[in-house]
C-alpha cells in the first residue's frame, strides 16, 4: 500500500497552470526532495498536499483513500506541513509545543517537549521562553518540533532552512535525519546545494511539471 499517491495532479489560477499533471507515490519512510528553479511550482506542490490549497484536477491519495474523503483537521495530523518562515502564535514557547495536544482533546506531555527542545539544542528552560525573545533560527526550530510533538506520518518542508546560519542548519539537519529512523516520510522543498547533493529521491519541478525524474542514491 502506498502512503501518499499523486495522479495527475493540476492546479490553475486564472487559467494559468501552476502545476501539470504531477504524479508520483511515496511508501512510509521515504525522503523526497523537490528542487527545480524558482517559481517552478513546489511549494504550490507541497500546499496542495497539505490541504492548504485544493487541486484543480487530478486526486491526491493517502493510505489509498482520496484526501478529499478526510477531514481537513484529521488529515492535517498525519499530513504535517513546515512554513518556510516560522509562524508562532501566543507568547510562550509552551503556548506553541501545547497546542497539539490541545487540538486532540489530550494531556500535555512535558516530558516530551524538553526531550525536542533538547534534540535541537534549546535548553528544557525555553518552554517559558517568549516568542519575542527567539531568534530566527530559534523560532525554526520550535516551529519544527510544534510539529512532531506528535509524529506525522509524512512531514512537509518548505525550505525551512533558508536563512539559517550554518548551526541552525546543522541542528535541523540532524533533526531530520532523527525522523528518517523514526520511518517518516519526508518531502522537503530545497534550493540549497547541499542538501540536494545529500537527497536520496529528487523530483525537478520547472514550470510546473517533473522535468527529472527520480533519481536513487
Amino acid at each position: 500500500m502506498s502512503l501518499l499517491r499523486l495522479s495527475e495532479v493540476e492546479y490553475t489560477v486564472e487559467n494559468q497552470k501552476i502545476i501539470d499533471q504531477i504524479s508520483f507515490t511515496l511508501s512510509q519512510g521515504e525522503f523526497l526532495t523537490l528542487t527545480g528553479p524558482s517559481g517552478g511550482g513546489k511549494s504550490t506542490l507541497l500546499k496542495l498536499i497539505a490541504t492548504l490549497l485544493t487541486p484543480t484536477a487530478g486526486t491526491i491519495y493517502f493510505e489509498d483513500n482520496k484526501q478529499s474523503d478526510y477531514e481537513i483537521a484529521t488529515y492535517r495530523q498525519q499530513v504535517s506541513y513546515c512554513f518556510q518562515q516560522p509562524s508562532l502564535f501566543g507568547k510562550t514557547v509552551y503556548d506553541n509545543l501545547s497546542f497539539p495536544a490541545t487540538v486532540r482533546n489530550q494531556d500535555f506531555n512535558h516530558q516530551r517537549a524538553e526531550e525536542l527542545l533538547q534534540l535541537v539544542a534549546l535548553p528544557q528552560n525555553y518552554l517559558a521562553k517568549k516568542i519575542t525573545e527567539l531568534s530566527g533560527g530559534e523560532k525554526q526550530r520550535v516551529a519544527l518540533i510544534r510539529n512532531i510533538m506528535f509524529l506525522p506520518k509524512v512531514l512537509l518542508l518548505d525550505e525551512v532552512t533558508v536563512g539559517l546560519d550554518e548551526k541552525s542548519k546543522r541542528i535541523v539537519h540532524n533533526l531530520i535525519a532523527t525522523l528518517q529512523k523514526e520511518n517518516i516520510t519526508i518531502i522537503q522543498v530545497t534550493h540549497d546545494p547541499a542538501e540536494i547533493h545529500s537527497a536520496s529521491k529528487i523530483l525537478w519541478l520547472e514550470k510546473g511539471k517533473i522535468t527529472n525524474e527520480s533519481i536513487s542514491r
